[in-house]
């Protein structure tokens, strides 16, 4: 599987499905998921609340609205305290790709899950996700995209991949 690092936007990739770094509410404010309905539309949320709440570390997806992608993945990354772990980093970037690659997707933006409100240390996320990437044994998933916010965070994720 093809790993690249874009730094920006994640509502700007051009992607067959974006993840959201969801609470498991499902509802969308800030950060990654703010970014995502404003550019997407109200109909993201709206969808992915019907569906929800959802375990922590699982994955629901919605249509994407006017994002460019076919879907939006909603990972349950961070319950109503908006706090994560390792093992929620490591189990939500899976349960992604599994879903991702259970809907025919050919690529999956992934952002930097819990780095934001979540406050996860950057470097740990970067390598977790990246070890996730690397061992997921797809059928359909050809590439993931890690669309992160900062230089900091595109050198980080950069360095995850090259060492991987």
């Amino acid at each position: 599987m093809q790993l690249e690092v874009r730094e920006g936007d994640i509502a700007a990739v051009e992607a067959d499905a974006i993840a959201n770094a969801a609470n498991d509410r499902l509802w969308m404010g800030a950060g990654v998921a703010g970014a995502l309905k404003r550019a997407g539309g109200e109909e993201i949320e709206r969808e992915a609340v019907a569906k929800g709440p959802i375990p922590l570390g699982t994955a629901v997806a919605t249509t994407a609205g006017r994002l460019a992608a076919r879907y939006v993945i909603h990972g349950a990354v961070m319950g109503q305290d908006l706090r994560t772990d390792a093992d929620l980093v490591r189990r939500t970037t899976r349960a992604c790709l599994a879903l991702a690659d259970e809907l025919g997707c050919a690529s999956l933006a992934l952002p930097a899950f819990g780095t934001g409100v979540g406050g996860f240390p950057l470097e740990e996320c970067a390598r977790i996700m990246v070890e996730e990437a690397r061992r997921f044994e797809a059928t359909a998933l050809e590439r993931v995209i890690f669309a992160v916010f900062g230089a900091e965070a595109r050198a980080v994720f950069e360095a995850a991949v090259t060492q991987s």
